[in-house]
């Protein structure tokens, strides 16, 4: 005998949780006014139960029996993307794409759509846009082809339908937060569609074996909209960053069940749609000042890849009664750290004074080896030093003013020499091991602590 009951809901459109009870504030997130009703059916079956208990639906499988010779990735077009997705699209994936609002993630959908249109069936399907906008953009990106097939829905049960009867080789939505499932009382977007409607997807995508690009819009803290849960129902999350008014794009992977989360892709934005950057130290470098006091170069990695980024820091005296703290692509709270390490380690006094960091290009450094690189440029800026435009610095600084190690030296300090630079600072620690290649013709500065590095400059 089945028993249906009826439940009254309150989830939070922020974070997903759920109460019994309405509630001003969130008491998970701490968001106001954000816990919308809504109505929920639950049916059980004791006896369908009982029997699924008593009868497993699947056996375990030894893994030496697993086989992976059939694992077949579909190549974008984009070396760039390939190398953030692992190597290029598995079959039966579902990849989630985040980013803010125009900041290229139709285009680039289009664009793969190109080049993969001309060997496998696709599916586009929008809840956003009509056949003839899709048509029109479609066309200043040059993308013509007979196996594109462009269909505008919301229903997602609809389009689960579409994708069992048509079986293409590739689907795209565009976007999640416009679908909807009419078994749900909640409006698109919400908490409980977005959900569900992923999980929808998943189902139809793992069953048929067909690889999925859903596009998710993010909310005003740069997050993918919707439950934290979405994220970890797909196999990939990317997230485009960049500035829309900006040319430059960066694609990151945040999560890939088949590839590394440590890879980016860099593109730039034109008229022809997104184009890939090969070279992005080069990118990032070009219109660099000389002859200027307060910036200097760092290397970080990404992934595999070693790629060199401009540190501006700017230092002036405070007209207000504290003194400000602006970070832009550098973590606040380590700058905030390093101003203490050079006034405490060096003497050098910032408590007076208004101190600003920029990362050029829009380029987001995490990697602690970049802490030297704006330390030597804050102090550039306070004593007004130039830091030589062929002088290069990489390491982690600790609390006590050391110099500490950073990994792949080699891959950094090569990367620098092949771009024109011909000095660089680098922890004393890594010299050990330190193996260069034979055309590599750069001067090696080996430094202890901070002191050591700004005696370096000169200051």
């Amino acid at each position: 005998m089945a028993n249906t009951k009826i439940k009254n809901l309150y989830v939070c459109s922020e974070c997903g949780y759920e109460s019994g009870k309405w509630y001003g504030k969130c008491p998970s997130c701490g968001e106001w006014n954000t816990l919308n009703e809504e109505i929920r059916e639950t049916s059980k079956n004791s006896s369908s139960f009982t029997a699924a208990r008593r009868k497993p639906v699947s056996s375990p499988v030894p893994i030496s029996k697993i086989t992976t010779e059939d694992e077949q990735r579909y190549y974008t077009g984009l070396k760039e993307l390939d190398r953030v997705l692992g190597g290029g699209i598995v079959k039966g994936s579902l990849v989630l794409l985040g980013g803010d609002p125009g900041i290229g993630k139709s285009t680039i959908l289009l664009q793969i759509c190109s080049h993969l249109g001309k060997i496998l069936k696709i599916l586009y399907i929008s809840g956003e846009e009509s056949k003839r906008q899709i048509k029109l953009r479609a066309e200043r990106l040059g993308v013509n082809s007979d196996n594109l097939f462009i269909m505008t829905e919301t229903d997602i049960e609809v389009i689960a339908d579409q994708i069992q009867s048509e079986s293409p080789d590739l689907v795209m939505i565009d976007s999640i937060q416009t679908m909807n499932y009419k078994e749900l009382n909640s409006s698109p977007g919400s908490v409980t569609q977005v959900r569900e409607c992923t999980n929808i997807l998943m189902r139809t995508s793992k069953s048929l074996d067909i690889p999925c690009i859903v596009v998710g819009h993010v909310n005003k803290d740069g997050a993918i909209a919707g439950p934290k849960v979405l994220e970890h129902i797909v196999d990939a999350v990317l997230y485009f960053e960049g500035d829309k008014q900006m040319s430059y794009r960066i694609l990151r992977a945040v999560k890939n069940r088949y590839g590394s989360t440590n890879e980016i892709g860099v593109f730039q934005m034109g008229d022809n749609g997104l184009s890939e950057v090969e070279n992005p130290s080069l990118m990032l470098l070009s219109g660099r000042p000389k002859n200027v006091s307060g910036t200097c170069v760092a290397c970080t990695m990404e992934g595999s890849r070693p790629i060199l980024a401009e540190i501006q820091g700017l230092v002036t005296n405070s007209g207000y009664g504290n003194a400000r703290r602006m970070s832009t692509g550098f973590d606040y709270n380590r700058m905030s750290m390093l101003l203490a390490v050079l006034e405490k380690r060096c003497g050098y006094f910032f408590s007076s004074m208004d101190a600003y960091v920029n990362v050029i290009g829009g380029l987001r450094l995490d990697e602690p080896a970049t802490d030297l690189a704006l330390a030597l440029a804050l102090v550039s800026s306070l004593k007004d030093i130039v830091v030589s435009e062929d002088l290069i610095a990489f390491g982690e600084v600790g609390l006590t003013g050391e110099i500490r190690s950073v990994n792949r030296a080699a891959m950094r300090v090569t990367e620098a020499s092949r771009l024109g630079f011909r000095r660089c600072i680098i922890p004393y620690h890594n010299l050990k091991g330190l193996v260069l290649p034979k055309d590599c013709d750069i001067e090696i500065i080996a430094v202890k602590n901070i002191r050591e590095a700004v005696s370096a400059l000169g200051g």
